[in-house]
């Protein structure tokens, strides 16, 4: 496989995100997920990892089946607050064995009824960043927010945090948002900041409005009246919905491909149709 830093080195990349299953179910339709996108032959894929560590082994089952079955470089994303520091030096030795050369390091989400990480979890992902290049030659990514983490105290605040840890990482791969603009202000300003990682721009087609408008909330970020107002009008034609996602996701592509954005990062939502037609509509493969 390969590791991400050169293929970003080699020129622009497409790639795509999936969730770890909760249940066979899941796992299964993922799995015809998985082999329809695979065919496209993308340059890498990154699987999610479940808040408190609920999908800790799925995740690793799915990215092994990616990187060795499906022959594509894969990522695993990989949280620092649901486990001490032992444990994750552990599930990082364990990738780095099966032959894993990318992860995607996270602060992630508190455990459900946990308000404050204990002293021996890591506190930030920039230390977990640090963790994983002592324990392998890992090529590794981190979390990036545009529009601003939802926590920040500050703008100033929030770009300083970002500069120092895309700093100390390979790539970064952004929250979703729905205007160019939003990321070209965002990469000018970690510029003048010295800082000048690959930032891949990750795309989400809206194609639910209520769905759509619980993550922005969550994220802090905007959901534009215009998007919102066409998938409500929409309604229950899921066919409508999924052609008005396809075409704001692809007009986002097409500003972002010329704003100079290193690679795109579609976020799938464990669906193959959707991602596939923007593909297309881009002429990417």
């Amino acid at each position: 496989m390969a590791k991400i830093a050169d293929l970003l080195n080699a020129g622009p990349t497409l790639s795509f995100e999936f969730s770890a299953p909760r249940d066979a179910a899941g796992a299964e339709r993922l799995d015809r997920v998985l082999e329809r996108i695979a065919r496209v032959r993308p340059s890498f894929m990154s699987v999610t990892y479940g808040a408190g560590g609920t999908t800790r082994g799925p995740t690793a089952q799915v990215v092994g089946h990616i990187q060795h079955d499906l022959h594509i470089t894969a990522m695993p994303h990989l949280t620092c607050v649901a486990h001490s520091r032992g444990e994750i030096a552990e599930i990082i030795d364990r990738y780095r064995n099966d032959g894993i050369e990318n992860l995607l390091a996270l602060h992630g989400d508190l455990p459900e009824g946990t308000t404050e990480v204990p002293n021996e979890h890591f506190h930030r992902a920039v230390d977990l960043v640090a963790l994983a290049r002592e324990r392998g030659p890992f090529s590794i990514g981190v979390a990036a927010h545009p529009e601003g983490h939802p926590r920040a105290t500050s703008r100033s605040a929030d770009l300083d945090h970002h500069a120092t840890k895309l700093a100390a990482a390979d790539f970064a791969i952004t929250q979703f948002f729905f205007r160019v603009e939003h990321y070209e202000r965002f990469v000018e300003e970690l510029a003048r900041r010295g800082v000048t990682t690959p930032v891949i721009p990750g795309i989400m087609p809206p194609t639910n409005a209520d769905g759509v408008a619980r993550m922005s909330a969550a994220n802090a970020t905007e959901f534009p009246d215009e998007i919102r107002r066409r998938l409500e009008a929409a309604g229950d034609d899921l066919a409508a919905r999924r052609e008005i996602g396809v075409e704001v996701a692809t007009r986002l592509c097409e500003g972002l491909r010329a704003a100079g954005a290193p690679g795109l990062h579609l976020y799938t939502m464990n669906f193959a149709e959707v991602s596939l037609a923007v593909v297309s509509a881009l002429g990417l493969r």
